[in-house]
């Protein structure tokens, strides 16, 4: 059955990533400031743009000055501004990577950072007209939409740049997104105090604006020669090599004798006339003058269109399990100041302080997974991760209930730091299923998770939590507003 015309146009736009820089774009990407342009020199300019990114983990500390600028009390409407803001950032991630992948990280990064940007202003504005429709518009939609395109930018360059390092390079890329929180949490509550709450979203959008600028105009693919046969990859006594290196290497189809992803445990390469891979620093194509004793892994020759890889039961495993993995530090995130202010009884400081802090969980989780999974594997990563969750999650209503406010923050930390894994680890986990193929189109489609995560498990938290206030009685401050929520959000965690 032949494919309909509306799917051949979805593949067609997925299934074409091939970088249409000019010859001239090409040759000026391979300096910067008249010097010649190393691969590190994008690590850190990707750190601080996702920082700034980030900052939307930041946003539970304007949800109570925002009410109150509009509403004159706090009516729990402005949290749904977060809900809107990671929807639209899904939504984006997952519709513009082809586009990305085409046209390059910088023209991603300007056009990204600018929308990110322009949604503070028009937000600067609906708080200045007592609008929360505006707030909603510019912050949710126009800031989101930026978001997305923002946040899968220097993936994109950083998985180029390090492929020797798929794991390590994932996770340096998103998790200055999760720092973000650590760094901006204690920008706005002095800047509000300082000059109104509308100054303070003009003031921010500008300077982040100045920053993303810079950091985007750094960002650029690797040129093409780099994509050519190059040397295996050595790490912990492991061969790495892919079957274009052994094919070239030997001059025959003898890679066809190997299993897909197989290995062969005794360092001989099959068709190369016995030859075996050295010790480092060998002939790592065979005759190598070392021990024979390294390990050699074939990285998969995995051929599979976008719809065959959409409709695997690996690729809809992994769907359920990164959604199981986002719904509640999402969740969480959104309401963390509420918490501390409400439940634990401490101050709007003290409450920016603990989201400040919980950012910088969320940046050790995305490096710290993301490099254990090259070690320990991807799939008993997620394990790690989605098992804290379910403990943390079980244990919470009873530290709610008791208000011990030390173990709140171990738990929640400990909860952030997980949720932030999930992040650094996905980009690898897909090409190590699914190979190079569409890996742009299933990360992508993937990140609609993050979409129903924030959407989805925010307005059931909220349906739930104002029918417990409006309907049942409790306040703001009784525990059981939370804990009935975390119920569902640690049944969810434990299905992934």
């Amino acid at each position: 059955m032949e494919d309909s015309y509306l799917w051949g146009k979805i593949q067609a736009y997925y299934g074409e990533t091939k970088y249409n820089g000019t010859p001239q774009s090409i040759q000026k990407d391979r300096t910067i400031m008249g010097k010649p342009f190393k691969r590190w020199y994008i690590a850190p300019a990707a750190m601080v743009f996702q920082a700034i990114c980030g900052s939307v983990y930041a946003w539970s500390v304007f949800n109570l000055p925002i009410d109150i600028a509009i509403y004159g009390s706090d009516q729990k409407v402005a949290p749904i501004t977060f809900y809107i803001n990671i929807g639209c950032l899904g939504l984006a991630a997952s519709l513009l990577g082809p586009w990305l992948e085409r046209n390059g990280p910088k023209k991603a990064g300007i056009i990204g950072g600018s929308l990110f940007c322009f949604g503070h202003w028009i937000a600067a504005l609906g708080i200045y007209l007592k609008s929360i429709a505006l707030v909603f518009f510019g912050y949710g939609v126009v800031s989101g939409l930026g978001l997305g395109l923002c946040y899968i930018s220097p993936i994109s360059a950083l998985q180029k740049w390090f492929p020797e390092r798929k794991g390590f390079g994932a996770g340096l890329s998103v998790c200055g997104f999760g720092i973000g929180g650590l760094i901006c949490a204690k920008i706005p509550l002095p800047l509000i105090h300082a000059i109104g709450l509308t100054m303070t979203f003009l003031v921010i959008g500008g300077t982040y604006w100045v920053i993303l600028m810079f950091c985007a105009c750094v960002f650029r693919f690797p040129p093409p020669e780099r994509n050519k046969i190059r040397g295996p990859i050595y790490r912990n006594g492991t061969l790495f090599i892919t079957r274009k290196q052994l094919k070239y290497s030997s001059g025959h189809e003898a890679e066809k004798s190997i299993p897909m992803g197989g290995t062969v445990g005794d360092g001989k390469i099959p068709g190369l006339g016995g030859g075996s891979v050295g010790g480092v620093g060998g002939n790592a194509y065979g005759g190598g003058h070392g021990v024979a004793q390294n390990r050699i892994v074939f990285e998969p020759a995995i051929d599979l269109t976008l719809k065959e890889a959409l409709t695997t039961y690996e690729y809809l495993g992994m769907y359920l399990m990164f959604l199981a993995n986002l719904v509640s530090g999402l969740v969480i995130l959104s309401r963390l100041a509420d918490m501390c202010i409400n439940v634990f009884e401490k101050s709007a400081d003290t409450a920016a302080t603990v989201v400040a802090i919980n950012g910088g969980f969320n940046f050790v989780g995305r490096l710290m997974f993301s490099s254990l999974s090259d070690v320990i594997g991807r799939k008993p990563s997620y394990l790690v991760m989605l098992g804290t969750q379910v403990v943390i999650l079980a244990v919470l209503p009873l530290i709610f209930m008791t208000k011990n406010y030390w173990a709140f923050l171990l738990a929640i930390w400990t909860l952030t730091c997980a949720y932030g894994g999930g992040f650094g680890t996905i980009p690898a986990f897909i090409h190590d299923l699914f190979g190079v193929n569409n890996i742009s189109g299933l990360h992508g489609i993937l990140l609609t998770a993050w979409s129903i995560a924030g959407v989805g498990g925010g307005i059931l938290f909220t349906l739930i939590y104002n029918h417990l206030i409006r309907v049942r009685g409790y306040t703001a401050a009784s525990p059981e507003v939370y804990n009935t929520n975390f119920y569902w959000l640690s049944a969810c965690a434990a299905f992934g």
